[in-house]
């Protein structure tokens, strides 16, 4: 059976990026979740894979949980839709929207077609460069993803709140700042605002 190796990059940052082996007979929902086994996203939220042209340009739309107005309008579900229904070209492209609701966008293209290796399981992800961004208003499951996200990549992710602050830092440059305010003179004797970094954050 035929392997396709697409190769799947953020489009809003270019320097990350996962190649994945699927299998032809695999569905765009298989491929859905491989992508965010290697990403550690969560895959149920609403989104979707467009057939796309050179320029990126969304053609048909394949869908996972659609609404009720693509419902209607008879939209292509990812669980009915296997790979190789969809692959015209050998450098075949999909432009693919994760979660609707706080997007990020993908290519996504065709780069190889290979055979099948007896003893290997599809999908396999061959190639994983870079530390995916943090998605707003979404989860991230690490569990399983070591050979994605390093211990030390995971440690510093679940240190920083999401606006790339340390909280307990930043709390105890506020503590510091109260207790040097208390009583008369204290001003004199306390760090003034610019020496404790605040200038520099803002």
């Amino acid at each position: 059976m035929a392997i396709y190796r697409f190769r799947v990059i953020f489009e809003d940052y270019d320097e990350v990026i996962r190649e994945i082996d699927m299998l032809s007979k695999h569905t765009f929902l298989d491929f859905h979740e491989a992508i965010h086994k290697a990403t550690g996203y969560h895959p149920t939220v609403s989104s979707s894979f467009y057939v796309s042209n050179d320029q990126w340009k969304r053609g048909q739309e394949i869908a996972f949980m659609p609404n009720e107005r693509k419902v209607s309008q008879g939209v292509t579900e990812m669980s009915d839709a296997k790979l190789s229904k969809f692959v015209n070209d050998p450098h075949q492209k999909f432009y693919y929207t994760y979660n609707f609701e706080r997007p990020f966008d993908f290519h996504v293209q065709l780069i190889k077609i290979l055979k099948e290796e007896e003893g290997v399981v599809y999908p396999q992800l061959v190639k994983s460069v870079g530390i995916v961004p943090k998605p707003f208003g979404a989860q991230v499951n690490l569990e399983g993803d070591s050979n994605i996200l390093g211990k030390e990549d995971d440690e510093d992710f679940l240190d920083e709140t999401q606006y790339g602050i340390d909280e307990e830092e930043d709390f105890d440059l506020l503590d510091g700042e109260e207790e040097s305010s208390e009583g008369e003179g204290a001003g004199e004797e306390g760090a003034s605002q610019s020496e404790l970094g605040f200038e520099d954050e803002f």
